[in-house]
């Protein structure tokens, strides 16, 4: 798009002429429509919505009225999100051709600030997934490898920056699922701490660890659009009130005598640690280190519980989230002829997916009398743990570093019919979720196979500031090549 690749460098092009929001809404569209049906990136492309929003832009910034960074910048939404008059589908048949009434809170604040929303981006379905093969209704492909995964469940919201079809996305995360598809595709993004944005509007996964987190090129990209985001809703029980700083005014702080925690767990023998990946968290490390930073060892003693625990949590917050969705409230229903029983089950039985069942039935099985105690009372009892662990670690440093995934992106198909080895790539970002920590995956290397390969910093609650601006110095310092594929 004329040199002009990241979110910053439009912001800054439209602040100082040398390009339109009617120029780069266009070039986005076009882009789409030229690449992304290898790649499956996009859901529906508002195009008429999008030119108007842009077009205003334009007359704003005309009269010296600019509503901000935000203003006039194409942005793509992930399906979970509702957008009104867009379609929200979560990526499942169940609400197929379902058409949202009204805007999340997250929606309301980019349009407060001039965003374009260009689209609705794809998923697996329900946010239940890791490496974008769940969707209903397509594959989303890595677009740095088309044979490989873009990971999940917020593949299209990766996979869009990686490809340039969008200059910032929103995406959700409930157990990694904006780190994960970062990593593998060579992006940035963030999950901030649960409550720090709000999550009306956002069809619920598992409601007590879902986050909407961001995607862009560059740190200060994702800085920019949470930023954008970020802020106190009355509407969401879930919201804390405490004030949101300019995360890009809290960038470029010196680093020295920061002190940086690694968790010995995950340097551990029975991790299934990549080599490569393993070498690239050193060499971050070490330039870490060459900053001015303090790096020391420390344990967070009852993580190797966290993936247990997680699908034990989540998938009783599903069960009981998805319940709804039954073919009388909402999108299509199939077999009402039959009675009310024949309606849940042809309805259900056919429009959610294998993954959605597999969760449903795991979630409502955890949660029976039979097993309530032993199951999810004693997983309930871990995260208390897994809680504290993070906590005391924080006594003792500012920020934890850790490899995103344990592998880079691998071949679609590979592990879609090996659950259990699918969830297990999750290992390293579940834990922040349990403990509603904010977490940041940035482009750390590559393979021998040029794949991307992610590094992970993790911080204390409501200091995503702080996490941003080490991610940065050390974007800064890697000088990683992540520009978007051509």
């Amino acid at each position: 798009m004329n040199n002009i690749n990241t979110l910053t460098q439009a912001s800054i092009a439209l602040k100082f002429g040398k390009t339109t929001s009617v120029e780069l809404t266009q070039k986005c569209i076009q882009r789409i429509e030229s690449i992304d049906e290898n790649i499956g990136c996009y859901l529906c492309v508002d195009k008429i919505g999008a030119m108007k929003q842009a077009i205003d832009s334009d007359a704003r910034r005309k009269f010296n009225q600019s509503l901000g960074e935000l203003d006039g910048i194409p942005i793509g939404i992930k399906d979970m999100i509702s957008c009104k008059g867009l379609p929200l589908n979560a990526s499942s048949k169940i609400l197929q051709d379902y058409l949202a009434s009204y805007d999340a809170t997250v929606i309301r604040n980019l349009r407060s600030k001039g965003a374009v929303i260009i689209g609705k981006l794809n998923q697996d379905e329900f946010g239940m997934g890791s490496s974008g093969e769940n969707s209903a209704y397509k594959i989303c492909k890595n677009p740095v490898n088309l044979s490989r995964t873009p990971g999940g469940s917020s593949s299209g919201s990766a996979a869009a920056i990686a490809a340039n079809l969008a200059f910032g996305t929103l995406g959700t995360d409930t157990g990694g699922s904006v780190r994960q598809p970062a990593a593998f595709t060579g992006t940035v993004g963030i999950k901030p701490t649960y409550g720090r944005v709000s999550r009306f509007g956002v069809i619920a996964f598992a409601s007590s660890l879902d986050q909407v987190g961001v995607f862009g090129h560059k740190v200060e990209d994702a800085a920019t659009l949470l930023s954008g985001i970020a802020g106190y809703d009355e509407q969401d029980s879930t919201s804390i009130k405490i004030s949101v700083p300019n995360y890009n005014l809290t960038l470029n702080r010196d680093i020295k005598g920061v002190r940086i925690g690694i968790p010995k767990e995950y340097l551990n023998k029975d991790v299934a640690l990549d080599p490569e990946v393993k070498t690239c968290v050193e060499n971050a490390i070490s330039r870490l280190r060459t900053l001015g930073a303090k790096v020391y060892f420390i344990s967070l003693p009852h993580v190797h519980l966290s993936v247990a625990a997680y699908h034990i949590i989540s998938t009783a917050e599903a069960s009981s989230n998805l319940a709804r969705y039954d073919g009388i409230r909402y999108g299509p229903r199939i077999g009402f002829e039959g009675g009310f029983k024949n309606l849940y089950k042809e309805t259900r039985g056919k429009l959610f997916g294998a993954e959605v069942k597999r969760r449903i039935l795991l979630g409502t099985f955890v949660l029976s009398a039979s097993c309530y105690d032993s199951y999810y009372i004693k997983a309930q009892k871990i995260r208390s743990l897994i809680v504290d662990d993070f906590r005391n670690a924080f006594t003792l440093v500012d920020a934890i570093i850790c490899p995103t995934v344990p592998s880079v992106a691998y071949p679609l198909g590979e592990r879609i019919n090996d659950p259990l080895k699918m969830y297990l790539g999750d290992i390293f970002t579940i834990p922040a979720n349990l403990a509603g920590l904010p977490g940041i995956s940035i482009p750390g290397g590559f393979s021998k196979e040029n794949l991307p390969i992610g590094i992970q910093l993790i911080g204390r609650p409501f200091e995503e500031s702080n996490i941003l601006n080490i991610a940065h110095m050390l974007e800064k310092i890697l000088k990683i090549n992540n520009e978007p594929v051509k």
